[in-house]
């Protein structure tokens, strides 16, 4: 993903002028999926695949926005009522409300964008943009607005204008990402660290499936209910103050499909930590484990997994590789794997040729690097 892509489409578009560019990132979760919104802890890391761009202030209270890979053009003002019906470019003007709701200022802009995240496949690209905007128009207009709030407003633009009731994983790895690193976020305290993530003689690469989620439908929030079902049964706030012995003594009292949900909500969250240690030791073996003990849970107790996915999982340790995940959401996107390089070339062999066998089309696959957060590239 290159500037000049977009530079030369802004001054298309508007009248010849250029303005300043911005990036931020798409994502990986090497783990703890769905534990975010239930106060539990995430592993995320920023990659080197994102939303790239250009704005330049109009003199005007319009936003004159354009999508240059959809190459679709959208005018929307700055008030409540101004909400544009186009879904990306509701993601634009829900960062500029949330801002404006905080008191920053803003006016008018020309901008265009494009990425090469790709969509639907679980790595954010939505965040992307959100973090892309809210750290361009934070920066274009001085508005001394710290990281983590720029976070949150992405994370508010989901809720409020994209019907997303999404946690702060993504758009907290779309801005803080770092090279080289991922970041343990505690999604209750919000306090992170980052944990050196180079595995030598090992690549993360996603298998994408093609089967596209949509995660603003009922079954993400079903599971959320789910989720604080238990834990009003419990007395807690959110399940990540729970035990799996606690858990066991509510049985009698949640459905079968609330306690599962609790099951692998519980079970992640200590994965999560249990990775962090095999981290500081080096010991990718065990990293690669918990990831097929989350990819287990996430297809029999949380149930958003899909054939697909089953099925790139089960090439994955047929294969020999070391970890392999459903990642995201779920109900569709990619597998994350942590291959050895001498098995990488086998692998994605197997999998390409046995999926078209199964499915009639190859899956996608995607190398990622960890890399760095939201940005200023010009």
């Amino acid at each position: 993903m290159d500037i000049e892509h977009v530079r030369s489409r802004f001054i298309k578009h508007f009248d010849g002028s250029t303005g300043s560019v911005y990036a931020s990132p798409g994502r990986i979760n090497l783990i703890g999926e769905h534990t975010d919104y239930n106060g539990g802890f995430v592993f995320p890391g920023a990659i080197d695949k994102g939303m790239i761009a250009e704005l330049k202030t109009n003199g005007t209270n319009k936003v004159r926005a354009y999508s240059i890979d959809l190459k679709d053009y959208v005018e929307f003002g700055l008030n409540e009522e101004d909400a544009p019906r186009t879904s990306w470019a509701r993601y634009i003007f829900g960062v500029c409300r949330e801002i404006i709701k905080r008191g920053g200022k803003i006016a008018g802009f020309n901008t265009a964008f494009a990425g090469d995240v790709p969509l639907g496949a679980g790595m954010s690209s939505s965040a992307a943009l959100e973090s892309t905007y809210a750290f361009a128009l934070n920066d274009m207009f001085n508005l001394g607005i710290d990281p983590f709030e720029l976070a949150k407003i992405g994370q508010a633009t989901e809720h409020n204008y994209c019907g997303v009731m999404c946690g702060i994983m993504d758009q907290f790895a779309s801005v803080f990402g770092k090279k080289g690193s991922l970041l343990r976020l505690d999604c209750r305290s919000l306090e992170y660290e980052y944990y050196p993530f180079d595995p030598k003689g090992y690549q993360l690469v996603l298998l994408d499936t093609l089967v596209k989620h949509e995660l603003a439908s009922s079954a993400y929030n079903k599971r959320r209910q789910s989720c604080e079902n238990v834990a009003k049964e419990l007395g807690v706030e959110f399940l990540r103050d729970a035990s799996l012995e606690q858990l066991r003594t509510v049985k009698d009292k949640v459905s079968d499909e609330d306690y599962m949900r609790s099951e692998y909500v519980i079970e992640e969250i200590q994965r999560v930590l249990d990775v962090c240690e095999a981290l500081k030791a080096n010991d990718y073996e065990t990293v690669g484990q918990k990831m097929y003990e989350t990819h287990y849970g996430m297809s029999k107790l949380y149930e958003v997994s899909c054939v697909e996915l089953d099925y790139l999982n089960e090439i994955a340790k047929a294969c020999g590789v070391t970890g392999s995940r459903v990642m995201g959401g779920g109900f569709g996107g990619c597998t994350i794997n942590l291959v050895k390089d001498e098995l990488y070339d086998d692998f994605i062999k197997k999998a390409k040729e046995g999926y078209k066998e199964k499915f009639g089309r190859y899956p996608k696959v995607y190398d990622v690097v960890i890399s760095d957060g939201a940005r200023k590239l010009a």
